[in-house]
């Protein structure tokens, strides 16, 4: 199936899929793929389970839409599921994790206008991915996917991820920074972990500042990394964090949540969203979050993931061109010492799905009630594959 009628965004695609059950999709001649992916880490509860097709079944035929004008039931129900699961106060709902951050980007810009500050600057990561908007854009390291859109957006300054005395010095040396912005664990960037304390010592010194503490948790959000939100395993509370993705299982839906004073910045008519928060995705939201608590899916990712990092461990440790296996909860990265985007062909081939990012990092992100059966198909099928690259 092909056509010319769409944009040529996101290159030739090799596969057409139909169909998808749990862990699994089928392309149009009817051959079953192991997703390890999940459509990038959104569906975490595998492909068509029951919950989130009730939801969408009932809510399509009752309500899908009114405006943000009107009190919405459903909205309000899943923004106090997330102020529990969350310990966040505050809900503001777009359609996308980019929307999302542009939320996160304006409050901190707020924050700096009531503070008195001309220019208000956010510190962001090396090997970040915060959207492609055109403000996360900015945000975002890398330059390939900023190739061609510039002017960018002023206001953002760069430190190392995993170094917070960086950021510390940035703070110190620059009066208008506002806020610092990062992913817990780097998604798009190679699945970078950082230090134990790394979130801690960020908290303290935005705190100390007067700098709002931004959580990109787009991609580590919603049980991914074996808590709720990947900044629980810190015990910390930031400003604002931003979650989509996993939220939804495939209904578009993001969402800004602040805390404490982030929470009063934005003021009736200073921000909207035509089709954020309308009941269908909302509605589904809840769901998720529900199918999650009741299946008990967060204890699950952590114990599945950490067995899956050891079996790879275990696995590919005589394979020369593996250097590390790195990760947290299901959120895995292989990491290879030369490019090997080749092998996303090569596994879907033998029925797997994966992606490769930052050029030699095997990303995968498999739903997060992946069975025994399944994550041991995934190693063996996998483990094969690089060690024929």
């Amino acid at each position: 199936m092909a056509t010319d009628a769409l944009i040529n965004t996101y290159g030739t695609r090799q596969l057409t899929l139909l169909k998808g059950e749990g862990s699994f999709v089928w392309d149009i001649n009817n051959k079953r793929y192991l997703d390890a992916i999940a459509g990038i880490a959104v569906c975490g509860l595998g492909h068509s389970h029951p919950a989130v097709t009730e939801a969408i079944s009932k809510q399509a035929a009752t309500l899908i839409h009114t405006s943000n004008l009107y009190n919405l039931p459903a909205q309000e129900n899943l923004a106090n599921k997330l102020r529990q699961v969350s310990g966040m106060d505050k809900m503001f709902f777009g359609n996308s994790g980019a929307e999302a951050n542009e939320a996160a980007i304006k409050l901190a810009r707020l924050h700096g206008t009531n503070k008195g500050i001309q220019n208000p600057t956010i510190v962001v990561m090396t090997s970040a991915f915060h959207g492609r908007t055109m403000a996360t854009l900015t945000a975002t390291a890398n330059p390939k996917v900023q190739k061609g859109y510039g002017p960018l957006v002023q206001g953002f300054v760069r430190a190392p991820f995993g170094d917070a005395d960086a950021v510390a010095q940035l703070i110190t040396n620059n009066p208008e920074i506002v806020a610092v912005m990062l992913e817990p664990i780097q998604g798009e960037g190679g699945i970078h972990v950082p230090p134990n304390d790394y979130l801690q010592k960020l908290r303290k010194i935005c705190s100390d500042n007067n700098v709002l503490l931004i959580l990109d948790e787009i991609q580590t959000g919603n049980g991914r990394t074996g808590k709720y939100f990947a900044y629980q395993h810190a015990g910390i509370v930031p400003d604002i964090v931003t979650t989509a993705k996993g939220l939804g299982n495939g209904m578009p839906i993001g969402v800004c949540m602040t805390s404490g004073e982030a929470s009063e910045l934005m003021q009736p008519g200073s921000h909207g969203s035509t089709f954020g928060g309308n009941p269908l995705a909302c509605t589904v939201g809840l769901a998720v979050i529900e199918a999650m608590e009741k299946e008990n899916l967060i204890e699950r990712a952590a114990q599945m993931g950490e067995h899956l990092i050891q079996r790879f461990r275990d696995t590919l440790a005589n394979c020369l061109h593996v250097s590390e296996v790195r990760g947290k909860g299901m959120m895995i990265g292989i990491e290879l010492e030369r490019p090997c985007t080749e092998l996303v062909a090569a596994a879907a081939a033998k029925g797997l799905l994966i992606t490769v990012t930052a050029e030699k990092v095997i990303r995968l992100l498999p739903p997060l009630n992946l069975s025994d059966d399944e994550a041991e198909l995934l190693v063996t099928t996998l483990t094969e594959v690089i060690e024929g690259f």
